[in-house]
């Protein structure tokens, strides 16, 4: 039962989660004004639930970091008019926190960890190269520098969450929930580049935020979770 207790504000931010993917859904822009800031806030509130505050003994809570710098890429990606490079270096900023909270537990450089590498460049590359090639098409120039910073960024995020899979401080479930995360984080902002600079999708706004919450609980709750 304690356990329970200990990850409830986690559970209702998912269940908070699901009345914003409704709302994107069938478009009630009330509603997903009001849920979406919502559910990274209250999954916050979990996070320092579990750990009580930003700076602790001289180590920086990380994962609080994250998600903090996540609130405010949702808010200027919510807010009317185009605030995509407030929201872009705002996400950018929670990468790299997700980055350091993953490497504060060491990063096991192995054969594994150089096909993950390897792997992750290679799409990476490819996922760039199809997103500048539509900025060219728009005209949108000076946006591909911001892109490809956030692209290598992105890109080292999953490739550090991969690398828990080889690193004995994270436990193998563990490990695979934020593997999963980091993932599920990175199609959710492919996506949002691909509708924009690329080609629309159908249902765009239900795809993202569906794997960018899910992306996001798995990611907080591998870090924290303990039996």
């Amino acid at each position: 039962m304690a356990a329970i207790g200990k990850y409830t504000l986690l559970q209702t931010a998912l269940v908070i989660a699901a009345f914003n993917w409704l709302a994107v859904s069938v478009r009630w822009k009330w509603l997903e004004y009001l849920t979406k800031p919502t559910v990274m806030l209250v999954m916050l509130a979990g996070v320092f639930r579990l750990r009580p505050s930003l700076l602790t003994q001289g180590e920086v809570n990380w994962l609080a970091l994250a998600l903090i710098f996540s609130l405010a890429g949702d808010v200027f990606l919510m807010l009317p008019g185009d605030r995509f490079i407030p929201g872009l270096v705002a996400f950018l900023l929670a990468h790299l926190a997700y980055i350091f909270n993953f490497l504060s537990a060491g990063f096991s450089i192995n054969p594994a960890t150089l096909i993950l590498a390897v792997l992750v460049a290679a799409t990476g590359r490819q996922l760039y190269q199809r997103i500048a090639a539509g900025l060219t098409r728009q005209g949108h120039h000076a946006l591909k520098l911001p892109v490809l910073i956030y692209t290598l960024v992105i890109s080292t995020m999953t490739l550090t969450a991969l690398n828990t899979l080889t690193t004995p401080a994270w436990e193998n479930y563990r490990a695979l929930m934020l593997s999963a995360g980091a993932l599920l984080f990175m199609l959710s902002d492919t996506w949002i580049a691909w509708d924009r600079f690329v080609k629309p999708l159908r249902y765009r706004d239900l795809r993202v935020m569906l794997t960018y919450h899910l992306g996001q609980f798995l990611l907080v709750l591998g870090a924290v979770y303990s039996p």
